[in-house]
C-alpha cells in the first residue's frame, strides 16, 4: 500500500470525526482502504513469520511450525 493510499485513509477518519461526517461514497472508500491495508499488513506479518528460524542450544536450527487452527480442548 502506497503512502498517498495511507494518508487518504486518515482523511478519511478525521473527516468522520466532524460534525457532517462521511458519504455513503466516502465510507465505501473508506471501508475498501481499510480492508486494502490490513490484506497488506497480514502478507507483511504473515511474511515475517515465515522467515524466523528457531535455534535450540545444542546450536540447531529450525522453521517456527505453523499454528494449528483446531481449538485445544
Amino acid at each position: 500500500m502506497n503512502q498517498e493510499k495511507i494518508q487518504r485513509i486518515n482523511e478519511l477518519s478525521r473527516k468522520s470525526k466532524t460534525p457532517e461526517g462521511l458519504t455513503e461514497a466516502e465510507k465505501q472508500e473508506q471501508q475498501a482502504l481499510r480492508q486494502e491495508y490490513l490484506a497488506d499488513f497480514r502478507r507483511s506479518f504473515q511474511n515475517q513469520l515465515d522467515h524466523i528460524t528457531i535455534q535450540e542450544p545444542d546450536g540447531t536450527r529450525h522453521k517456527l511450525a505453523p499454528k494449528s487452527d483446531k481449538p485445544k480442548s
